[in-house]
């Protein structure tokens, strides 16, 4: 295909999307201009994968371009800690050839994407964001893997993460550097998925999430993030931090997208013993149905104390903004929470140390300091202590199904404020520098106790330009409900066409 045939489809696609780089402290006002952006990296997977499928893009042509993206941002960037440029250029050629011949296997068919580093590959390192890991090389792909190498998506990479999927970065890795501003943090643990994808550094990506890792990430890089139900996605692969809380999910800039690539990734899995075996509903085709008289909860005081003002803000005029296109807005009150990351680290600090037991503690000095201190304390809980800590996640995780059942979804902000300024000590995580950068961190944990699918869809900026993420929460298998929500509320508005000036 020529350079001026792939010209012209990107001219035709950017008027057609119309999304507009956004810089850091650009003002209310200008953040609704309608100038294109002037790259295709941008473009939501779902436009790019029409393109495709209608032989107007090559996926040869398209990988270069993101290839040579990559190289040209990320080594500041720092979202992918390997770029296997050799082997996303094979699948892009067999993506090609496979769809020239009429066989077109779906709308992930030849897209580019990242893999988080905690996803085994076979031929490629699985380093979980540790040193420990650095030469192991997994015999089996992940099942999720599996399933996106199924459905023809091109691996660009290996995408950077804090060490164990924990908090903390180990000191000898890199750390992702959020695109809105670098003095700012990125995220947690899929902080290199969040980067990678809000930068436009791949179509969508993999994110895991046991306390946050997706939606965090999603938040304050500005892109949408989906945790599923504990057990719609496979974690046969995956390198574990707590089992009985992990939870992986697609990482988009549009919910379309993250419906395109969740259809691809969920389903039963044999080899992984937590697998939910519920047939996998379509949801896709139900995005665009009214959201009319749509029951979708929230709670004020939960949705604003403790909030940052902005944040706040943003919040109510997303209730707003689904009221005005249908939704029935109900309260409801969200039940007493005590202290859940209390409760969460207890839990995760033990299954940490079970996922680790073959390296640690005869391993210890190649851990970093913080992560190191996680293992640590996980080794010092009693089995009166930890038995206290499953029965308190037992009964916040049963309150919030409760809470829940008596509407479609449930919504609240992702996280209680915009980014703050990243850790000066970013391998020594503590939990006075974890309370700093969260704020009131009541908006995550509760739903992996709980196990029920949550989705982060950006709902505007502060007044210094930072993107700020609102949270659709659904009771068990709610995909459906949730991805409807979001996409109406996201086509609705104009947030998600922002993207970094990068």
């Amino acid at each position: 295909m020529s350079d001026s045939k792939l010209n012209l489809t990107r001219r035709q696609l950017l008027v057609a999307i119309g999304g507009t780089a956004l810089t850091a402290g650009s003002s209310p006002a200008s953040m609704l201009g309608s100038n294109p952006p002037d790259e295709l990296h941008y473009a939501s997977l779902a436009d790019v994968a029409r393109l495709l499928q209608a032989r107007e893009i090559s996926p040869v042509e398209l990988t270069h371009m993101m290839l040579d993206r990559i190289a040209a941002v990320d080594g500041h960037l720092k979202s992918y800690v390997t770029v296997t440029a050799d082997l996303a250029m094979s699948v892009a050629r067999k993506a090609e050839s496979e769809i020239m011949a009429g066989n077109y296997h779906g709308p992930l068919h030849g897209i580019p994407i990242g893999i988080k580093d905690l996803c085994n590959t076979v031929g490629v390192a699985t380093m979980a964001g540790t040193k420990v890991l650095e030469n192991f090389m997994p015999p089996v792909n992940a099942t999720v893997v599996e399933k996106l190498n199924t459905a023809g998506a091109v691996p660009l990479g290996k995408l950077a993460l804090c060490e164990g999927a924990m908090g903390a970065y180990h000191p000898a890795l890199q750390v992702p550097v959020n695109p809105w501003d670098e003095s700012l943090w990125s995220g947690i643990s899929s902080s290199g998925s969040g980067v990678a994808t809000a930068a436009g550094l791949c179509f969508g990506s993999i994110g895991t999430d046991t306390g946050g890792s997706i939606r965090f990430p999603s938040a304050v890089n500005g892109c949408v993030g989906l945790k599923p139900t504990y057990g719609r996605i496979s974690r046969y692969g995956v390198f574990p931090l707590a089992e009985t809380m992990d939870h992986v999910g697609p990482m988009t800039r549009t919910v379309e997208d993250a419906a395109i690539m969740y259809e691809a990734m969920a389903g039963f899995d044999p080899k992984d013993g937590t697998s939910s075996p519920d047939p996998v509903s379509p949801v896709r085709s139900q995005l665009n149905r009214s959201i009319e008289g749509l029951r979708v909860g929230f709670d004020r005081r939960y949705a604003t104390v403790n909030v940052d003002a902005e944040v706040a803000e943003a919040i109510e005029q997303a209730i707003t903004v689904l009221q005005q296109i249908g939704a029935d807005i109900v309260e409801v009150t969200m039940p007493d929470l005590g202290d859940p990351d209390e409760v969460w680290y207890a839990i995760g600090t033990v299954e940490a140390a079970l996922a680790h037991q073959a390296t640690f503690p005869e391993r210890a000095d190649e851990y970093g300091p913080g992560f190191r201190g996680d293992l640590e304390y996980g080794l010092s809980i009693s089995a009166l202590d930890l038995a206290r800590a499953m029965q308190q996640r037992a009964e916040i995780g049963g309150r919030v199904r409760a809470m829940l059942a008596g509407i479609d979804c449930f919504v609240c902000p992702a996280i209680s404020n915009t980014a703050r300024r990243k850790s000066t000590k970013p391998f020594e995580l503590d939990a006075k520098e974890w309370k700093r950068l969260v704020g009131s961190d009541v908006f995550t944990k509760p739903f992996n106790f709980s196990g029920v699918p949550t989705l982060c869809v950006p709902c505007g900026f502060s007044s210094k330009g930072l993107p700020i993420g609102v949270q659709f929460v659904g009771g068990p298998l709610a995909e459906s409900q949730i991805l409807q929500a979001g996409h109406a509320y996201e086509i609705a508005t104009e947030w998600h066409s922002k993207h970094p000036p990068i």
